[in-house]
């Protein structure tokens, strides 16, 4: 997995490709450092696959992006948005 950062004043963009899993989700949970930021955006454009952990870091990140200016997911592929609607958070975030 890979992960890149953008900062623009206190929005966070953070593009992530590979898989999502047991195993990559605590580099991505590490990486999500959010007290500065008021605003996140998740491009997952390049992401494939998206196990429960990876979910539990997005419910995460959106329960701390909640308080303050919220959390837009973007560029879910297919797969990744059937299990968003499975799981019912296709409801919960806000996917562009």
């Amino acid at each position: 997995m890979e992960i890149e950062k953008k900062t623009e004043g206190t929005k966070l963009t953070v593009s992530v490709t590979g898989h999502i899993d047991t195993v990559t989700a605590p580099q991505l949970e590490a990486e999500l450092v959010l007290d500065a930021v008021d605003e996140l955006v998740l491009d997952l454009s390049g992401v494939a696959y998206v196990s429960s952990a990876g979910l539990r870091v997005f419910l995460s990140a959106y329960k701390a992006m909640s308080k303050k200016g919220g959390m837009t997911i973007v560029g879910a592929q297919p797969a990744v948005l059937e299990v968003f609607k499975i799981t019912g958070f296709a409801t919960i975030f806000k996917l562009a």
